[in-house]
């Protein structure tokens, strides 16, 4: 029996089969083939930027929001924006290049389109295509034609920095014109205190009586030592100032007859303080006036600062201006080398018999009954002081010379400072540390003014190094001739301190605070109305 062939040919349903399988396939293909299509038209196609900022446009009108339109990159109204901008810099160049034509194009186009958006703002509306298309192109051809005239980037660039040079050194010169201006107008005697000196000095001379009340009354010199009473020094050339402090201080306490005021003023303004202090009655204090020029042991053998006055180019320094110009005009005042001014770190030698004083400035007023401080446990310091280290440009390295050796080696730069104006001192400790010797000491090296530049604070937190008592801050609020001070702080403050340039008896003292102060001045005396034209 023959074997059958073999057959290579598939069943016929094999073939049927296959021929499923490929339509199957190709027709899956071609339904994902169709989806893809589909999808691609459903998905946002990319446009260009105008036609993608018409159609943000037709979005934001529904509910406008300027600042989501200018921050925007597709905005019209950032579109206009970055224009202005840009041409701002260009009005500032074409008119350094004397092209006024185009400057003045430039300003027109600038203040329409701001016009535009200044309307849109505050109707809070958008702007119509027509008017946004029709103000970016008129900008788009000013700066076009800008660019054509060679300001492309790099030449504005150099044009601007070459601007913000200029206008930098201008702020700086107005800055020091300011500064300087100011100092002037803090320093100014105004109308008035001139006045009232003239007429209390006539006073005096004219009147032996008034003469004869201060130096033969109830002013005795027994009170003037008694250490069981409350002594004051002021060292002061200012009668009204003075006067304030003297009269605050008497009106809020409670026992004023218990209060002896010493104050020490310089020969011009002798006649006139023991007048004014001679013709009225503060409650029944005790009021001493003494002059300097009394105190001969002040003399340059002995004193740094007077030694000082008498070199060529300390004189320089302070009075004629040369020297290191880059030392700011505040810091050339010759003030800080008037002895009044310095005469704080020689009170155990004005007044060898008292124990225990308060020094006050003649620019604070006393609005609490202060007598408290006569109490105050010092622990064994020499001065009691509210410490002003809450920031840091009040700690020793904003006031002294770090570079210095010196400095570098004696003193933490991290040490909180505090202030002149009210201080407590016990002058048996002062005698006891010698510390008019260490103040002595620094001041003879700060001859060249190396150490530091201004005033008696610097030399003052040297001498008195450690020997501070920190006083509760409610004692001495500063700031109120210079800053904003918290109306709390103000409140509940015993003496406030118009430490700065804007005192409260000049025009250009601080309104809201000169109150505080006047209130202590009787504008009703015959002598102030005259001077002063207050009723």
């Amino acid at each position: 029996m023959r074997r059958r062939p073999f057959d290579l040919r598939r069943p016929a349903r094999r073939r049927w089969l296959s021929s499923l399988w490929v339509w199957l396939v190709t027709g899956g293909l071609g339904v994902l083939l169709l989806l893809v299509v589909l999808s691609r038209e459903k998905l946002p196609r990319s446009v260009p930027p105008s036609i993608r900022q018409k159609l943000d446009h037709s979005s934001v009108i529904e509910d406008l929001n300027i600042t989501d339109e200018m921050l925007s990159p597709y905005s019209f109204t950032r579109q206009i924006v970055d224009q202005i901008s840009i041409a701002k810099a260009l009005v500032v160049i074409s008119r350094d290049d004397n092209n006024v034509q185009l400057a003045t194009e430039l300003t027109s186009q600038i203040q329409k389109c701001q016009a535009l958006l200044s309307g849109a703002a505050t109707r809070g509306t958008q702007l119509t295509t027509m008017e946004m298309e029709a103000a970016i192109r008129d900008m788009a051809f000013l700066i076009y034609q800008a660019q054509e005239l060679q300001y492309d980037s790099a030449t504005m660039i150099m044009k601007m920095k070459a601007q913000f040079r200029s206008l930098n050194d201008k702020m700086k010169s107005e800055t020091d014109k300011s500064t300087k201006y100011g100092q002037i107008a803090a320093e100014e005697l105004p109308k008035g205190l001139y006045c009232l000196g003239i007429r209390l000095t006539m006073e005096w001379l004219r009147n032996p009586n008034v003469q004869r009340e201060l130096s033969e009354g109830k002013h005795t010199s027994k009170k003037l030592r008694d250490n069981n009473l409350y002594h004051y020094c002021v060292f002061s050339d200012n009668i009204l100032a003075a006067s304030v402090v003297v009269n605050s201080t008497t009106m809020n306490s409670r026992h004023p007859d218990m209060i002896v005021f010493h104050l020490v003023t310089d020969e011009v303004n002798y006649a006139s303080m023991r007048a004014w202090f001679s013709m009225n009655s503060f409650r029944g204090a005790t009021i001493e006036v003494q002059k300097v020029e009394d105190f001969t042991w002040l003399n340059a053998s002995y004193v740094p600062v007077l030694k000082q006055l008498q070199s060529s180019e300390t004189q320089n320094y302070y009075f004629s201006g040369s020297g290191d110009n880059r030392t700011p005009i505040k810091f050339r005042n010759p003030k800080y080398l008037s002895m009044l001014n310095h005469l704080r770190f020689y009170i155990p030698e004005v007044y060898p018999a008292l124990q225990k004083v308060v020094f006050l400035d003649d620019d604070v007023v006393v609005q609490k009954d202060i007598s408290e401080l006569f109490t105050v446990n010092l622990n064994g310091n020499v001065m009691g002081a509210v410490e002003t280290c809450m920031e840091t440009f009040h700690r020793f390295h904003k006031y002294l010379n770090y570079s210095h050796p010196l400095i570098r080696a004696h003193f933490d730069p991290d040490a909180c400072g505090w202030a002149f104006g009210m201080n407590v001192m016990d002058l048996r400790e002062w005698r006891e540390k010698n510390v008019t010797g260490i103040y002595h000491y620094w001041q003879e090296r700060n001859a060249d003014h190396t150490l530091w530049k201004l005033g008696t604070l610097p030399p003052g937190l040297l001498a008195f190094y450690g020997l501070v008592e920190n006083l509760d801050a409610k004692w001495h609020v500063l700031g109120l001739g210079y800053t904003n001070v918290d109306p709390s702080q103000i409140k509940s403050g015993a003496v406030l301190h118009y430490n700065g340039n804007l005192k409260p008896w000049l025009k250009i003292g601080m309104e809201k605070y000169k109150g505080l102060w006047e209130q202590y001045v009787d504008y009703s005396h015959p002598m102030l109305e005259q001077c002063f034209g207050h009723g």
